[in-house]
């Protein structure tokens, strides 16, 4: 009986074409773009490190001063110099790692390849660990090149091929700035999403930088921040007097690995603020804060409320596309009064009158459903593209795909409930004699 059904939906529906290709598209671009708003919110939204994310945390501390004080102000989301180094010294963590950013000229010393300028990281070896960075060749430096401001790298792959095409990189050296750094690994394809590496002063939606120095040896040859920096007043001369300073510009990242090491870590950071009032510094109230990853996202604002009101909007648009999809289909329904009117009077029940038009909505829905997902991945494609670093960053998962062909069939037929209701309330015997 379906396959009937569904021979009669389809003879209906080539029997007007354009309300259909209509009703189609209507369907199509509603399913399309609830989807693309969709899949970019769970993109930002997202789990980036499922394995380690219960385990990372940011520590904040607020040293700024007491005149521009407000109660209830949040403390600050990068720490100074001083801080990160002391907390570093400390190592109270399982882990702990400090970032910037940094933008050296890269010179491999081949005549065919002009030097260029890279996005870089600093950061600690324990850094790799922390974020489960994949490697397809060497390793992370050593414990020894942290403490010794080794003049070493780590690179992602898609730099080891532009500097070391076909062979290997791990033992070369590379100019950075004028100085010789000895590599010591490759990372292999790395894409969190989004990138919780370094929100601040980076993208969320960008590819992880493809080189990584060690922070002491940053430090110790004077590389300026290539991100956000925070300064309450204007720091000494010098690079030494911007370290003593209490700019903010570090992002600090720990790993305790249960809530015996969390309780322990937030008691730490309290006798540490207060250690640090005693020796002058940190004028205001305690204020400090241990945000888990996740928490962490939701504070930099990764999923802003521009994105959530982009999505609500979508679906808002999916549900105004519903309703003209129903009064098409309730004036094509209508139109056919004489049909149905024939066919109940050949004996065809009204379950049956149902079951052929709820049909038809459904195959309605099943080809708005291939071209809604065809919309929506390419509606996805082209943010990828316009949002730079992005194209990778941004992709139709399978799993949203298969939901949208099914969101597609299950609003056609929901749209279509009603003209289906109201074809099966047709009298035969009035549209008999009217005919």
């Amino acid at each position: 009986m379906f396959r009937y059904h569904l021979k009669l939906g389809l003879k209906s529906l080539r029997r007007a074409p354009v309300l259909t290709a209509l009703m189609v598209l209507i369907l199509a671009v509603g399913i399309g773009t609830s989807m693309t708003s969709l899949t970019l919110l769970l993109a930002l939204s997202g789990d980036p490190v499922p394995q380690m994310s219960g385990k990372l945390f940011v520590p904040r501390l607020d040293a700024r001063p007491l005149e521009s004080y407000t109660a209830g102000d949040e403390p600050d989301f990068q720490l100074g110099y001083i801080d990160a180094r002391n907390l570093l010294r400390d190592a109270k963590g399982t882990r702990q790692t400090v970032l910037f950013g940094i933008a050296p000229a890269v010179d491999s010393g081949r005549d065919d390849l002009q030097p260029f300028f890279e996005d870089g990281m600093t950061a600690t070896r324990d850094a790799f660990a922390m974020f489960d960075v994949p490697f397809v060749e060497g390793g992370p430096w050593s414990a020894e090149d942290d403490a010794n401001a080794a003049k070493v790298a780590v690179i992602g792959q898609d730099l080891a091929q532009r500097l070391f095409p076909g062979g290997k990189a791990v033992g070369q050296r590379i100019r950075l700035d004028a100085r010789y750094y000895t590599i010591t690994g490759v990372m292999g394809l790395w894409q969190p999403v989004p990138n919780y590496i370094r929100v601040y002063g980076s993208s969320a939606t960008g590819r992880p930088q493809q080189l990584w120095i060690p922070f002491s040896t940053a430090v110790q040859f004077e590389y300026s921040n290539n991100g956000t920096t925070n300064c309450q007043s204007v720091p000494e001369p010098g690079y030494q007097g911007f370290l003593d300073s209490e700019c903010t510009w570090l992002q600090y990242w720990v790993q305790l690995d249960d809530t015996d090491q969390v309780r322990a870590y937030r008691d730490y950071l309290s006798a540490y603020v207060a250690e640090q009032k005693k020796l002058g510094r940190m004028p205001r109230p305690p204020n400090v804060a241990l945000l888990p990853l996740m928490a962490h996202l939701e504070k930099a604002g990764v999923v802003g409320n521009d994105q959530r009101l982009s999505s609500w909007l979508a679906f808002g648009f999916l549900g105004v596309c519903l309703v003209n999809l129903m009064t098409l289909m309730l004036a094509k329904f209508t139109a056919r009064h004489g049909d149905i009117g024939v066919r109940r009077a050949l004996g065809a029940t009204r379950a049956q009158i149902f079951q052929q038009y709820l049909t038809e909505a459904g195959v309605v829905g099943a080809v708005g459903a291939v071209l809604g997902a065809a919309l929506a991945w390419y509606g996805v494609h082209l943010v990828g593209r316009a949002t730079a670093s992005a194209e990778d960053f941004y992709r139709m998962d399978p799993g949203l795909l298969a939901s949208s062909v099914v969101l597609s069939v299950l609003a056609a037929l929901v749209a279509g409930l009603l003209p289906t209701w109201r074809a099966c309330t047709v009298r035969p015997a009035l549209q008999l004699k009217s005919q």
